[in-house]
Formats: C-alpha cells, structure tokens, sequence
C-alpha cells in the first residue's frame, strides 16, 4: 500500500470518527480482545487442557526430528567412510522422514487452529455481552478491537483500554453463572414474590374469631 492510499484512508478514518463524536457525543474505548480471552479463567482453563492434548503428539514430534537429526549425523560423518550405495540409502530415508514429519505437523498445526478458534468462538460470545453490558454502562458508543490485524487503528492512548476492566468483569459474571444463589427453604418465598406483607406498624394483624357454639337442645 503506498502512502497516498496510507494518508487516504487514515484521512477518513479521521472525518468518520469525527463525524459520529459530532453526531452522537460519548467515549471511545480499545481492547485488545484475543489477550483478554485468554486471560479469563475461562480461557486459562481452555488453553491449559489444549496444552495437555496436544502434549502426546507433540513428544512424538520431538522423537521424530531427533531420529531425523541422527541420522543426517551419521550421514555427515560417514561422507568418507560409506559406500556411495550406503550414502544414497541413508539420504532417500531421511528425505522420506522429513517428507512424514512435514504431513504430521501441517495436519497438528491445522488441529490446534480448529481447537483455538473454536475457544475463541465459545468464550468470544459471552464476553461481546460483557463488553456490551460494560460500554451501555460506562456511556461509551465505540470500542475497538485492537488485537485484530485489520482494525485500522495507528495509536490508542493506554487510558482508554479496557483489557482489564472487561476480563474482571467476564470472571465474575461467569463465577455467579457457574454458583448461583442458593434456593429459598421449603414453604419460604424470596421477598416481593409471593410473601405475605407485614401489618402496618402500631396496628395488631387482623384475627378471625369463631362463632359462638349453638346451645345444646335438651333432649325431651
């Protein structure tokens, strides 16, 4: 991109903003969303169970690039003791390997693509709502991530970034899901629903008086 395109497009960027500000008066805020997923305990927790499940298939990774290091070793240090037969058999077996080790990372890699963008997804849904929730309640009308590669932001000043506040916030509204308030005892009701209002001050409750017993007739 060439830097009239450059100047261009940071121009109307400008003229939008300012514009809306105009428009409609209220604060701007960034976030720097893909940190602040991962630093949630929600995400934490995501990232450390990836970690575990990718662990096997990485140790056999490992193995495969020693056994590959070894053997290009023993081609190194036999290049003027092996036969040319010998030389030929060991180069085609490593270029064999490499080939292998070359399938199995591309297919982990793409693995491990599908298992964090799919925590992404899961964690990013709920903390749109947070931060939704957050912008209505702090009267900002913007906020922009700046994690993204394409959000065509040059310069945030640290005082509008709501990392912190949002990922605080997204723990605790995901600590009251996970532990709601415990339930009223039986034959209880929570006040406002369904209790039976107290007497006015100063005036005894109402009592219900029986009716008088009907005399017995004598019998004749």
């Amino acid at each position: 991109m060439n830097t009239k395109v450059l100047v261009s497009l940071a121009a109307a960027l400008a003229l939008a903003l300012g514009a809306q500000a105009q428009s409609q008066p209220g604060k701007i805020a960034v976030i720097y969303l893909q940190g602040a997923i991962g630093n949630t305990k929600d995400g934490q927790k995501a990232v450390s169970e990836l970690e575990a499940k990718t662990a096997p298939k990485k140790k056999e990774i490992d193995q495969r690039q020693n056994e590959i290091a070894s053997l290009q070793d023993q081609l190194t240090k036999g290049a003027n003791t092996l036969s040319d037969t010998a030389k030929n058999d060991l180069y085609k077996n490593i270029e064999a390997k490499k080939k292998n080790l070359q399938r199995e990372l591309e297919d982990a890699q793409a693995e491990l693509d599908q298992d964090q963008q799919k925590i992404l997804q899961q964690i990013g849904a709920k903390m749109q709502a947070v931060i939704e929730r957050y912008a209505h309640d702090h009267g900002y009308v913007l906020v922009v991530d700046v994690s993204n590669p394409q959000s065509p932001v040059f310069y945030a000043s640290p005082s509008i970034d709501i990392t912190k506040e949002i990922i605080e916030l997204y723990d605790q509204s995901a600590a009251a899901l996970s532990n709601p308030a415990p339930a009223g005892k039986p034959g209880t009701s929570a006040p406002g629903i369904g209790a039976p209002s107290a007497p006015p001050a100063g005036r005894a409750p109402a009592t219900s008086t029986p009716p008088p017993a009907k005399p017995a007739t004598p019998k004749q």
